[in-house]
């Protein structure tokens, strides 16, 4: 009885970090997803500037558009970079998680009592995460930010249509 007693006690203590696991690798898929259209969104206006640059050779171009796509760039790029980031915490974390997980099991299997490197890991696997979600902060303030620019310039041209439909 006092055997699967402590069978038990490893397990739960194994299970902890295995929910941390769990939530890392939910993090890393909806990051990576966030990126993917990120990246998306970048091929996308750049080919929109590249389109805009070569009828700069056979008409006048907008400068207001080119102004306009080359800030949307500049948005797509930032985002990129701060979700290429926190997908590289994310992927530290769990593998500190994980760590933590096999030291618990390889103590608790050897008899070996070293609760402060089991504590060490998990608080330097919270604080990446932690940081992973700053990250994931500063990139959705930034696409608000790129979403209030891309509509304040698409509004001017409903403005504009509407002044004209009503003439």
């Amino acid at each position: 009885m006092a055997n699967l007693s402590g069978t038990l006690s490893i397990l739960s203590a194994m299970f902890t970090p295995a929910i941390l696991v769990s939530a890392c690798g939910s993090l890393i898929l909806t990051t990576s997803q966030r990126l993917s259209r990120s990246l998306d969104r970048q091929r996308e206006v750049a080919q929109l500037l590249r389109q805009n640059q070569q009828q700069a050779t056979t008409s006048t171009p907008d400068p207001a558009e080119r102004g306009h796509l080359t800030q949307q760039l500049l948005f797509a790029i930032r985002r990129a970079r701060l979700l290429q980031r926190a997908m590289t915490s994310f992927h530290l974390a769990l593998s500190i998680f994980i760590g933590s997980i096999l030291a618990i099991g390889v103590f608790e299997l050897t008899n070996i009592s070293r609760a402060w490197i089991i504590a060490a890991l998990s608080v330097a696997g919270a604080l990446i995460l932690l940081y992973s979600s700053v990250l994931l902060m500063q990139e959705s303030s930034l696409a608000r930010a790129d979403v209030a620019e891309e509509t304040a310039y698409l509004t001017q041209f409903t403005l504009a249509d509407q002044e004209r439909a009503a003439k």
